[in-house]
């Protein structure tokens, strides 16, 4: 299903997407040398539950997963990449967390995704890598607008990371969201230009470039859930919800620095 909003639906989009932005945000802040996942988990959870919202994750189960995520936020460390489900691990210095956050509010949904590293430690592979996914998903939204195709988006966000000498996975990408987390179309992390669906006005999608270090295969953890690389490099992560408009593209997930 690919669904298109009325103009009128766009304001409960955007606080939707404030949301998603503010808590990211706030976990980030409090995701310390020393911080366990689970109590980011638990802290996600609060925050959802006081902006009365609703968690996208807790009783998500697709086929890919085993049994509901039963959590709120996904928590991937070092080689994990997607999916990552929250246990009792503690952050160490230098370690390369992301968060990948869905919430529905006011019936509709957004979702977005942070990569960064732990305390004071300055990886210099990490922070290319994360600065990679950053500056793809940056071009994804670029090419993204009214009569622009999936395959402007892919391209765009696949240049990107294959000029940055990655390779790319293209199993899971980015999507549509609406009043459900996951649906068409698909937005792959590489492809043709002048491919695919044309976009429309009112159209939400969630665009995430991810890379592994040095391979494109994925491996799933013992828990069912969360999905690593197969040589068990570093990954990360970046993912903003956008909504097409009459003039271009509007990114609903952005952090207010105000």
């Amino acid at each position: 299903m690919i669904e298109i909003l009325e103009l009128t639906e766009l304001p409960r989009a955007k606080a939707a997407g404030a949301l998603v932005a503010d808590i990211l945000q706030t976990m980030r802040s409090r995701a310390a040398v020393g911080t366990n996942l689970l109590d980011i988990d638990e802290w996600t959870k609060a925050m959802i539950v006081e902006a009365g919202a609703e968690s996208c994750y807790v009783d998500y189960a697709p086929s890919f997963g085993r049994g509901p995520f039963g959590h709120y936020i996904c928590t991937s460390v070092n080689d994990a990449v997607l999916h990552g489900r929250p246990h009792d691990y503690t952050l160490a210095d230098g370690d390369l967390l992301s968060l990948d956050l869905a919430v529905s509010l006011g019936g509709l949904v957004a979702d977005s995704a942070i990569s960064f590293v732990v305390g004071d430690a300055r990886p210099a592979e990490s922070l290319a890598m994360i600065d990679a996914t950053e500056r793809a998903l940056s071009a994804g939204i670029a090419a993204a607008g009214p009569g622009a195709r999936i395959g402007d988006i892919s391209h765009a966000i696949g240049s990107v990371l294959g000029e940055a000498g990655y390779p790319i996975n293209t199993e899971f990408g980015g999507h549509g969201v609406g009043s459900t987390m996951h649906q068409d179309p698909h937005v792959s992390n590489k492809g043709r230009p002048g491919r695919g669906y044309k976009l429309r006005p009112g159209l939400l999608l969630a665009l995430e470039p991810w890379v592994m270090a040095d391979t494109a295969e994925l491996v799933t953890d013992t828990d069912g859930w969360t999905l690593k690389s197969a040589t068990g490099c570093r990954t990360a992560h970046s993912e903003h919800t956008i909504a097409i408009t009459e003039d271009g593209a509007e990114i609903l997930t952005l952090p207010n620095h105000s």
